[in-house]
């Protein structure tokens, strides 16, 4: 029995160094692209930027999924995408393409039959081609407009076979394609919540803040007149690195955040013998309780902040938002029911 147990641990040691070992490899094709990326890579950007058109993706088997992958990325971020089977391209979907498009093809040898057949008719249409390849050489390469390399010196798998690293690698320079296009678009959370009004996150997106704030106890708050012993204390207890200073009618007057502390720690010698109103942030940016979370998320993208107090028309608070509450990964869920339908 026990040289059972002793095969079965040495089992599960070899099953947990494979696991790594993928993990290794994938991992070092991914960073062996980093000194990959050239010139290349900002023309492509700058393409798809300035086109008219879409970015039509194409390429078969393994590359084709991930193809896939690329275009619901760039198409829920604000760059119209779609995606063309090669077989099918030969056979009419080429009359999809427009001259305005960009057509991205992806196929790690570069020697893909099925791909490389429609090039020159998507030559003849007028289309600018952009090729994820790990051979520069290759007859993709040849019929490109752009060539980005995405090759990696191996596969995962043990026969050299089956595409793993090779489609990581793919996969990766498309989300830096993706996260390109969304910075300089200036991709904004709203924009994102008009793309995904039936996922979970666009749900989060349209409900109101009064439904995922803190209220009650569960409000950091102390008196203008604290000492900063007492207004750090309640910024340890309620755990969100801040305490909002308020005033006899919980009028809204200030805000004391771990930043704050930095900062006043360098200015006041006799910290600890000071009133939380002689360092508090006066009138801070606060946001009302109807408003969306979509909103409140642009408001702390647009001033860096990470904190966010809710008061009502009158400026009375009632509730503080942190991001992690609005972004589900705090204490604080929804509060309604999903009803059947």
């Amino acid at each position: 029995m026990s040289g059972r147990n002793h095969l079965k641990n040495r089992q599960r040691l070899e099953i947990l160094e494979m696991a790594r070992e993928v993990l290794r490899i994938e991992a070092g094709g991914i960073l062996h692209l980093l000194e990959q990326v050239s010139e290349d890579f900002v023309t492509a950007v700058q393409w798809i930027l300035a086109a008219r058109g879409r970015v039509i993706v194409t390429g078969i088997g393994k590359s084709g999924i991930v193809g896939r992958k690329v275009v619901a990325t760039l198409s829920s971020t604000g760059t119209p995408a779609l995606f063309i089977h090669p077989v099918e391209a030969m056979h009419g979907d080429l009359g999809m393409v427009r001259s305005e498009d960009i057509v991205l093809a992806l196929s790690n040898s570069g020697e893909t039959d099925e791909l490389n057949v429609i090039l020159p008719a998507l030559k003849n249409i007028g289309t600018r081609i952009i090729a994820f390849t790990g051979n520069l050489t290759s007859t993709l390469a040849h019929y490109s407009d752009l060539a980005i390399y995405t090759g990696v010196p191996r596969e995962a798998c043990p026969l050299g076979l089956a595409p793993t690293a090779s489609t990581t690698a793919q996969l990766a320079m498309g989300d830096a394609l993706a996260v390109a296009l969304i910075k300089l678009r200036d991709f904004k959370v709203q924009d994102f919540q008009r793309y995904h009004p039936g996922g979970h996150l666009g749900e989060r997106l349209q409900v109101p803040l009064y439904e995922v704030m803190r209220q009650g106890p569960d409000i950091p708050t102390v008196v203008r007149e604290a000492p900063v012993p007492d207004a750090l204390v309640e910024m340890s207890r309620k755990e969100l690195g801040a305490t909002l200073i308020v005033g006899p009618q919980q009028e809204l007057l200030g805000i004391f955040t771990d930043g704050d502390l930095r900062r006043a720690l360098n200015r006041f010698p006799d910290l600890a013998q000071r009133c939380i109103h002689e360092v508090m942030t006066p009138r801070p940016r606060s946001i009302q309780a109807d408003r969306s979370v979509a909103e409140a998320l642009e408001m702390m993208e647009q001033y860096l902040i990470t904190v966010l107090p809710v008061v009502d028309a009158a400026g009375h608070l009632e509730g503080i938002l942190h991001l992690h509450d609005l972004l589900g990964k705090g204490r604080i869920r929804f509060t309604r029911t999903n009803s059947g339908h």
